[in-house]
């Protein structure tokens, strides 16, 4: 399995390969459905990504099939199943990186952001079960800033939201933390701009 520092700069290149639209023949090739894909897998990074229709993650890394454990959910929070599956993924394969990938205008912070303004409330029980764990992380934000419409707001809160999805991981989980102190796994948080393609890595995680 590669390092985490080689598995990022495989992530970074398929992303510029991304918004230059210079998919690769060897990605196109693997992207072939065929019977060789159901070979055992070995993906090189687990990404914790939002549910959101407009991240196609495979697509904006310019990456295969086998290549990324992908975990969806809206607002890419962490929850007992999300980190059950890295748990999994990161001990069955040893794969050494886990990308925490939130995105501009995420419909799920906005959420969370007019309902905490009081400017609507979800009744859906399973809805309110994502809010709740996006709210604590946007807490923060609000003290600084009271128009939850403003642009800034909305984009200080998918980065805090990240953070905090990161911080969950790093200290969530006995295996997890083991694998971190042993050097066998880094966490990292990351941003995908739905208007440019562009996906910014937020090293200093």
């Amino acid at each position: 399995m590669i390092s985490a520092t080689d598995a990022l700069e495989r992530l970074r290149d398929g992303n510029r390969r991304f918004i230059s639209n210079e998919v690769s023949e060897k990605v196109l090739t693997i992207r072939e459905h065929r019977a060789g894909a159901a070979a055992p897998q070995n993906p090189f990074a687990i990404i914790l990504a939002c549910s959101d229709s407009r991240v196609p993650t495979e697509l904006i890394f310019d990456q295969g099939i086998g290549d990324l454990f992908v975990i969806r959910v809206a607002g890419n929070i962490v929850a007992p199943s999300q980190i059950g599956s890295i748990e999994y993924a990161a001990k069955q394969f040893g794969t050494r990186l886990v990308v925490v990938l939130g995105h501009s205008n995420c419909g799920a912070i906005i959420a969370t952001l007019r309902e905490l303004a009081l400017k609507e409330s979800h009744r859906s029980p399973n809805l309110r079960a994502i809010v709740d764990r996006i709210r604590p992380a946007l807490d923060p934000v609000l003290e600084e800033y009271y128009d939850v419409e403003d642009e800034v707001v909305v984009a200080s809160c998918v980065r805090a939201n990240v953070q905090a999805s990161v911080d969950g991981l790093q200290h969530g989980s006995l295996i997890l933390e083991q694998l971190i102190e042993a050097k066998e796994l880094n966490i990292i948080g990351a941003e995908y701009s739905i208007e440019t393609g562009y996906i910014d890595f937020f090293e200093s995680d």
